[in-house]
């Protein structure tokens, strides 16, 4: 049985890097019981992979494991077991069946979604409006956004507009905030910092490091023509 659990990554768990993060799960499965398969072979290891790992230092409310079963429980029992096994900063959300032809989450992601706060110190004296206006300007010019991307054996030019579906000011404890949709995934993975660095260029200013404390809301598959589905959607509550 194919299961997707859904979970949170907050506080001090955003300095906890994807390998260690798939251990710790590794470790939680066990201490909550959950019947888990195991590959086979001379080392066996606990079938289980997650979707788009998150960068360090970012914190979301939209992270994904896929695992496979013997048998379980219901959702509102896996997610109990599971939550009373994790440490502050970790919090599973949804625990859902897939179909049995079900492809991994790691292989179907398409975008994820993003609020970045400035930190503080680092506020822009730029206005809400004046970043509105901004946004908007930044896509009306036609021009392509070409930049180079460092891929693992060479380089490529890509069109950094193309790839970003949604980039809007929005306004976050009545200070400036920008929320963007991006393209995710092992083809065209996206940062949103990345997008941010190139919207400064463009007002003419300069991005310090570290401007931005960055979340993620939710991960999809899909595309921008058909509409996108959030992974956690694809799976049926166990009752």
């Amino acid at each position: 049985m194919k299961i997707r659990i859904k979970f949170a990554k907050s506080g001090n768990m955003k300095f906890i890097g994807h390998l260690d993060t798939m251990r710790y799960f590794q470790k939680a499965m066990r201490r909550a019981e959950i019947d888990i398969a195991y590959s086979t072979g001379f080392s066996p290891h606990q079938i289980m992979s997650f979707a788009a790992p998150l960068g360090v230092g970012i914190t979301s409310d939209g992270e994904y494991l896929d695992i496979e079963v013997h048998s379980t429980g219901s959702t509102a029992d896996a997610v109990a077991a599971l939550n009373a096994a994790m440490v502050e900063g970790f919090q599973v959300l949804d625990y859902r069946e897939l179909p049995d032809n079900a492809k991994t989450a790691m292989s179907i992601v398409s975008c994820a979604d993003y609020t970045l706060t400035y930190r503080e110190g680092y506020e822009t004296d730029l206005t809400l409006e004046q970043l509105q206006e901004g946004v908007h300007a930044f896509y009306e010019v036609p021009e392509k956004l070409e930049v180079v991307k460092q891929t693992k054996k060479s380089e490529k030019i890509i069109d950094l507009k193309q790839l970003v579906y949604d980039f809007k000011v929005v306004e976050v404890e009545g200070k400036p905030a920008f929320y963007l949709k991006v393209s995710t995934g092992s083809t065209d993975n996206t940062k949103p910092e990345l997008v941010m660095e190139h919207f400064y260029k463009y007002l003419g200013l300069e991005l310090p490091d570290f401007t931005f404390q960055t979340h993620r809301h939710d991960v999809y598959t899909g595309t921008k023509e058909t509409g996108f589905i959030a992974l956690n959607d694809m799976g049926a509550v166990i009752p």
